[in-house]
């Protein structure tokens, strides 16, 4: 589904200078798979996630889906941010339709579908409110809810998680597991948390120091479905120690807030 060869991306910073956030990223995703990207902080996770989403353009190297080169956004991605950045002034309903009205494609059936999207993440009864009266958690599924309204083959999350509190993550995790579950799809998912990324992923992608290179793509051999009840799995603490040894040294320290 989604093929990156060699690609690399600098910045130039207000000053002239130039700033190098990828070099020589190589991966494979294939279809229906939930790959997470974790890495330290200014490694380009993000940076690598808007070049898949044909936002910026990459400097050296091809990205493509399904073989065709990306060279701007696609109808066929979906994009979930850390904020719900919804419409303040609009109902749920409405803005999940959003993303419909911008492309031109509402059908007659559309708006049946935003209700059911929304009864699906738990906000069935919620259409008509405003985001101003909905939790942060609320205000995500609806934003999870936008992003799937024109059933994208493929999903891109820039830690969509991570500016609600803990107990809200995780229930946000699992109501994703059960998304993806229900309505396969393509996931890409920037996340700094080593437990969430292993709880969600087939596969987690680990990031060096900027520049950004991959280190090590680790598969996880957890069956399907999934729950935090896992995390006292021998495999489950296998792959989080792995990727903290990755990301912190091989000296075995841990950061605060790490997992």
């Amino acid at each position: 589904m989604i093929e990156i060869g060699d690609v690399s991306k600098t910045f130039t910073t207000r000053d002239g200078s130039t700033v190098t956030a990828l070099s020589g990223i190589d991966l494979e995703i294939p279809d229906n798979q939930f790959i997470s990207l974790v890495g330290p902080s200014g490694c380009g996770k993000s940076t690598l996630l808007r070049l898949v989403a044909g936002l910026v353009p990459a400097d050296a190297g091809r990205i493509a889906i399904d073989g065709t080169a990306v060279r701007e956004p696609r109808r066929e991605v979906g994009i979930v941010f850390q904020n719900a950045t919804l419409l303040p002034w609009a109902s749920i309903v409405e803005n999940v339709l959003f993303p419909l009205k911008i492309m031109h494609a509402m059908r007659p059936d559309s708006r049946d579908r935003a209700h059911d999207l929304l009864r699906l993440v738990g906000l069935g009864g919620f259409e008509d409110r405003e985001p101003r009266e909905l939790s942060g958690g609320m205000q995500q599924r609806a934003a999870i809810c936008r992003a799937l309204i024109h059933d994208p083959a493929i999903l891109l999350m820039d830690e969509p998680f991570g500016a609600l509190d803990a107990l809200t993550r995780e229930e946000m995790s699992l109501e994703l597991l059960r998304i993806w579950t229900e309505q396969p799809k393509t996931i890409l998912f920037v996340t700094h948390a080593i437990t969430e990324a292993v709880l969600l992923s087939d596969r987690v992608v680990v990031m060096s120091p900027r520049p950004g290179r991959i280190d090590e793509i680790i598969d996880v051999p957890l069956p399907r479905p999934r729950s935090f009840d896992m995390e006292g799995l021998h495999e489950f603490q296998d792959c989080a120690q792995r990727i903290r040894s990755l990301i912190f040294g091989r000296s075995g320290r841990r950061l605060a807030g790490a997992a």
